[in-house]
């Protein structure tokens, strides 16, 4: 027997059923995005006449439902919206074309919206006791931008160029000034494309004014009309002018302005950095546009989230943490050995008053007994803290010499001791050791402060705390970016500029959270479930148990003669009864889901696991 297959009838469907599972993904995003209040959904200014525009609550959960299903394209989107059942459910029937859906997710007020919704799951995490107080783990990896990866524009050949341009340009003006055909400008005006300019339309008035005088000379001028030539050359300097100079000084003044302290962008997409990827099947380290991933997470949830344009994470963790919303949550701070610096153990004890844990570059050879056996490192010479001077492993005294203050290309400055050998050692072999192959006195340097951290970081590291905090890193910030990869297959962003990316890798970072919040939930109503069939399984036993003694011992309970084995039997056989009775009525609880907000569902679920 097979089900009705009748075509080329008439239907007549009088209900449609929108209804989804309780424990689908939908409802948790639906509930997520509700919890959000109304006055961060809307935007501050919005025209009260004219067609209505969509819902940004709308446009939020459809958007985080599609990235759940791994579907970031705009048109697959508005399919999804006409073909997928938990799409329309969430829409409300509503649908939206793909310019309406790219729109959004680019705007600045879709950028404000993921911004506080990571900020309310974090406070709903903290809230229901998801979130310790002992550390946030910090780590970053480098998304490969949608732009052409050949359209590079490198920093130092503009530099070379543009001034090479601007000496041109000084030649020609000077010239110009010799045979007074403009007038004098100023030095800085005069290499720009906005002194070009002027050049040029003095150069057009002069031209326009001999061509009025050379009407009026007669046809044939013996040896020729000076006028003539002189109108042929401004008309060659203004030519150069007009398709070579200011072009050229108009694109690098561009580029200029595009790289912001970078030293490259591409062309297809000028916020994209070049930087060196993990993914690199030619093994060439060949340079891709891209950006730098930075996020915060705790328990594999991820709490705050930042793009940056710097190739390496040493220069990002002090901006990230600036704008991490829930850095007071935490004590520590723990990152792996590119984020160790000086600068940055710096601000994180000082400014925001953290414990740091973590290692500098060096800190895993320094634990190893050939560093420490090796007496060509300044950190195994001998040093007289009373008298303040090294002696080298080859014998060589050195004393200090003078202070040295140094400051980097982002104004941080570095405090060093130099240290320079003596020049009478004990003996005239030492006095030839003590001097460099150019017969100079040797010298070495000491930075106090960063001696001081990274004395203060191996004792963090070696405590037990220490270690139990940093070996959670592996297992707690690492996994992300393997599910962010590999399982929704971001490895390449799907929009381009800094915001739209922004928004892009934020919605596919809270679809993360919510995702693996839904599935954590699960797998506990399952646990559950599952200690609730051994406890009737348990119960059954019992009563046979209870059953067989009763049996056994009828004589004695009809003679008056109780026995205590029984009477235990049926007391935990009464116990677990009240218990089971209990725990079923908890679970009829979950039905009220419906009419709850995310947080409710949330405490719900998890007060129900805790009891």
């Amino acid at each position: 027997m097979y089900q009705n297959y009748t075509i080329g009838q008439t239907e007549f469907v009088l209900n449609y059923n929108y209804d989804l599972p309780q424990n689908h993904v939908a409802r948790l995003i639906s509930d997520f995005v509700d919890s959000i209040p109304q006055d961060v959904l809307l935007e501050d200014s919005r025209a009260a006449t004219g067609r209505p525009s969509s819902h940004p609550a709308i446009m939020l959960k459809i958007l985080l439902f599609a990235y759940s299903r791994q579907t970031y394209s705009g048109r697959k989107i508005e399919m999804m919206l006409d073909e997928n059942l938990p799409m329309r459910w969430l829409a409300h029937d509503y649908t939206y074309s793909y310019h309406t859906i790219n729109n959004f997710r680019r705007s600045q007020h879709a950028s404000k919206l993921i911004k506080h919704a990571f900020v309310y799951f974090t406070m709903a995490l903290k809230d229901h006791g998801l979130i310790q107080n002992d550390a946030v783990f910090i780590d970053g990896t480098k998304v490969e931008a949608d732009a052409n990866k050949y359209s590079f524009t490198w920093r130092r050949a503009v530099e070379k160029y543009h001034a090479k341009l601007r000496e041109k340009t000084s030649k020609l003006y000077e010239e110009l000034v010799e045979k007074q055909v403009v007038q004098e400008m100023a030095p800085e005006l005069v290499t720009s494309a906005e002194g070009m300019e002027v050049m040029e339309q003095e150069l057009a008035e002069k031209i326009t004014k001999l061509d009025e005088e050379i009407k009026q000379e007669p046809k044939i001028i013996k040896g020729g009309s000076v006028r003539k030539r002189r109108r042929r050359f401004l008309k060659k300097l203004r030519h150069q002018l007009s398709n070579d100079l200011i072009p050229r000084a108009k694109k690098y003044e561009r580029a200029e302005d595009i790289f912001q302290g970078r030293n490259s962008y591409s062309k297809t997409d000028h916020d994209a950095t070049f930087m060196c990827m993990k993914e690199d099947p030619m093994m060439n380290r060949e340079l891709k546009p891209g950006y730098n991933l930075q996020i915060a997470t705790h328990k594999q949830f991820v709490l705050d989230y930042g793009l940056f344009s710097n190739p390496t994470d040493t220069r990002t963790l002090v901006p990230f943490l600036t704008q991490f919303h829930a850095l007071d949550f935490f004590k520590h701070i723990v990152a792996d050995a590119g984020y160790g610096s000086e600068y940055n153990y710096t601000m994180i004890l000082d400014q925001f008053e953290k414990q740091p844990v973590i290692p500098y570059t060096t800190y895993q050879k320094e634990q190893k007994r050939k560093f420490k056996n090796d007496p060509t490192k300044s950190q195994n010479w001998q040093y007289n803290a009373e008298d303040d001077y090294y002696i080298d492993h080859l014998g060589v005294r050195f004393s200090f010499y003078r202070y040295s203050r140094r400051t980097d290309k982002y104004g941080f400055e570095r405090d060093f001791k130099l240290y320079r050998a003596d020049k009478h050692q004990l003996s005239e072999q030492l006095d030839e050791l003590a001097k460099t192959p150019s017969g100079r006195q040797r010298y070495m340097q000491v930075n106090p402060t960063w001696n001081y951290y990274k004395a203060k970081v191996k004792d963090t590291l070696s405590s037990d705390e220490g270690k139990a905090i940093y070996r959670r890193r592996k297992f707690d910030v690492e996994p992300v970016f393997g599910h962010l990869k590999r399982d929704f297959g971001i490895r390449r962003t799907h929009l381009r500029g800094q915001q739209a990316v922004e928004n892009d890798i934020g919605l596919a970072l809270m679809t993360l959270n919510l995702t693996k919040l839904g599935q954590s939930i699960s797998r506990l109503e399952t646990n559950f479930i599952n200690n609730l069939k051994s406890g009737l399984r348990f119960l059954n036993q019992s009563k046979i148990v209870v059953q067989i003694l009763l049996l056994e011992n009828q004589k004695l309970i009809v003679n008056s003669q109780p026995h205590f084995g029984v009477l235990f039997y049926l007391l935990i056989f009464l116990c677990f009864t009240v218990i089971f009775h209990f725990m079923v009525a908890e679970i009829d609880s979950f039905s009220i889901i419906n009419t709850c907000t995310f947080k409710n569902i949330v405490s719900q679920r998890i007060a129900i696991i805790n009891t």
